[in-house]
């Protein structure tokens, strides 16, 4: 599912500072530590993984940044993060056609099931991952560390 005028492409090693430009207006804020360096591993370690969707036709330079996703594959399980459309640009469908990128490419790699990162907190976020099937999954929490 593509939103209309809307395509998206897997980011590059030339996306990163906009890509980082981009998560501090459209994400929501939380401790993450973004660095170049780190969506830089990113692109490294799981080339297809940063999923852009951009204004326009697809291209490899890239049109005006509308949303992101990381559909992250770790060889065992599907991971996502990061989902993050533009205030100017929601509900227009690109939330879900993001999701269905990555869903698409997990499907290939032979995933059965797919985890999303959403905080408890973001609330206008929930029904968003609802409209596409997502839920919480109540007899699973998520215990971290911070590491030094």
């Amino acid at each position: 599912m593509n939103a209309p005028g809307i395509s998206i492409r897997a980011g590059g090693l030339d996306d990163v500072d906009r890509i980082l430009d981009f998560w501090l207006q459209a994400a929501e804020g939380t401790d993450r530590r973004d660095s170049p360096t780190k969506v830089t591993a990113l692109l490294h370690r799981d080339p297809g993984a940063l999923l852009l969707a951009e204004l326009g036709e697809p291209s490899t330079t890239g049109g005006e940044l509308v949303g992101t996703l990381i559909a992250g594959w770790d060889g065992w399980r599907a991971h996502l993060y990061r989902l993050a459309v533009h205030p100017a640009h929601r509900r227009k469908g690109i939330a879900t056609a993001l999701l269905a990128a990555a869903e698409d490419r997990f499907v290939q790699f032979g995933a059965f099931r797919a985890d999303a990162m959403v905080l408890r907190d973001n609330t206008l976020a929930h029904p968003a991952w609802s409209a596409v099937g997502y839920a919480p999954q109540p007899e699973w929490s998520r215990w971290v560390k911070p590491l030094p």
